[in-house]
């Protein structure tokens, strides 16, 4: 069988995931990965020397070694930069949407209007470019109520004020103190929904839709979803409270309107597209559009896929989704994210990280590591690891997590100890 060598762009835990699975395909020969991190460098050749967002650069890299067949880009930004587009227009084969579709995720002003047309449920909302007019909205509108930058931004672009004066001191960071740079420049302000949150990323050729095994994250930064939002603290795979009929009912009423939608409007979509719901007492909505798997997200839900993915990569660039059968591990998986001291705000780099003996089935996926000039692993991120395991339930992996966390140290770390409180 021909092996085929691929490069994966990004070097956070989402791609450590990414690489991973693709180090399984029997058809995958040699993996390269830009910039990647210490943990990626154990299964692909590692170029810290050129940025995920360099899309020049990655070109000519793609385009001087022939032996590439197949690019994974994997973070949102070179996707909304056009990556994809460019690698195609030099003749290569790259999995991601266009950055006409991926647009979903990198303007939530965009994303909303789009919900709207095409009547694809989700909060109730207003979007605004001058912060005079916001500053006298957030006086009126109902609290709690939620404050989104436009553009990307890390997944911390989004403030839940519970009272007005929250509201206020958000809409100012983001607007006039500009926290988030460029992608403040318009908000969104939306109702605050009640419910459960359930993520569903799902793999699509621009017509077929395939949802992968359901997830929750967690984003607060401490225990009791309590502290500012951050990339994701942990996750846990399945979200068991979101049932088949839910999953039935988000099927034709978001995941399919969305694909047709985008097709609708000329910018068909292939890739991973990611939904974030709350069910609420009045049905599935909408919270936001990713265009990329998420992170953690596909810390737990890659390691519980038994498909090759490097088919599955090409099922949704070639248009054959409709002849792919998804199969998943029973098993559940829980990840627990150990991050900097400080983060999502200031935190120090460099810190020599330390492992005890794992479990033989734990998975580590490193998110913000390096090497030093000592040849230790040292933390390179505000979220430096994400330990994850596999469980017969959600309470024993759950337990495996945690376990082994506990065998990991560097200066300053800290994790949640409530990820998949619940179980």
């Amino acid at each position: 069988m021909k092996k085929n060598n691929v490069l994966v762009v990004g070097g956070g835990g989402r791609e450590h995931a990414i690489v991973y699975a693709l180090s399984k395909s029997k058809q995958v020969g040699k993996l390269y990965c830009i910039p990647g991190n210490a943990g990626i460098s154990e299964l692909a050749e590692c170029h810290g020397d050129i940025k995920a967002t360099d899309i020049d650069k990655i070109t000519d890299f793609v385009t001087s070694h022939p032996d590439i067949e197949l690019t994974v880009v994997a973070p949102d930004d070179p996707l909304a930069m056009g990556l994809v587009d460019r690698l195609e227009a030099a003749g290569k084969r790259a999995f991601g949407p266009h950055a006409n579709a991926a647009i979903i995720e990198a303007s939530k002003v965009f994303s909303k209007n789009l919900m709207r047309k095409y009547g694809i449920p989700t909060a109730e909302y207003k979007t605004f470019e001058n912060y005079e007019d916001a500053k006298k909205y957030v006086e009126t509108c109902p609290i709690p109520t939620v404050i989104k930058a436009d553009g990307l931004a890390l997944g911390k672009g989004v403030i839940i004020a519970n009272t007005r004066q929250e509201a206020r001191d958000g809409l100012k960071e983001i607007m006039l103190d500009k926290a988030f740079g460029a992608a403040g420049a318009s908000v969104v302000i939306e109702e605050f929904l009640s419910g459960f949150e359930v993520s569903v990323l799902a793999f699509t050729d621009g017509e077929t839709v395939i949802p992968m095994a359901s997830s929750q994250d967690h984003k607060r930064a401490h225990d009791g979803d309590t502290g500012l939002n951050t990339g994701g603290m942990g996750t846990f795979s399945p979200q068991d409270k979101y049932t088949e009929a839910m999953a039935a009912t988000a099927m034709q009423t978001v995941f399919l309107p969305t694909v047709r939608a985008l097709k609708q409007e000329g910018r068909p979509f292939k890739g991973v597209l990611y939904f974030g719901l709350m069910v609420t007492d009045n049905g599935i909505k909408v919270l936001e559009y990713n265009a990329r798997f998420g992170d953690p997200e596909a810390q737990v839900i890659l390691p519980r896929l038994r498909n090759d993915v490097y088919d599955v990569f090409n099922a949704c660039i070639d248009g054959t989704l409709d002849k792919v059968d998804l199969q998943w591990d029973k098993r559940a998986a829980v990840c627990v994210v150990a991050a900097s001291g400080g983060y999502p705000e200031k935190y120090e780099k460099g810190k020599v990280i330390t492992f005890g003996k794992l479990d033989p089935d734990i998975i580590v996926f490193h998110a913000g590591t390096a090497f030093d000039g000592a040849g230790n692993t040292v933390t390179n991120g505000g979220r430096v690891l994400g330990v994850t395991a596999l469980g017969s339930d959600l309470s024993e992996a759950k337990k495996k997590a945690y376990e082994n966390i506990k065998r990991i140290s560097f200066e300053g770390m800290f994790y949640r100890s409530d990820i998949c409180k619940d179980k």
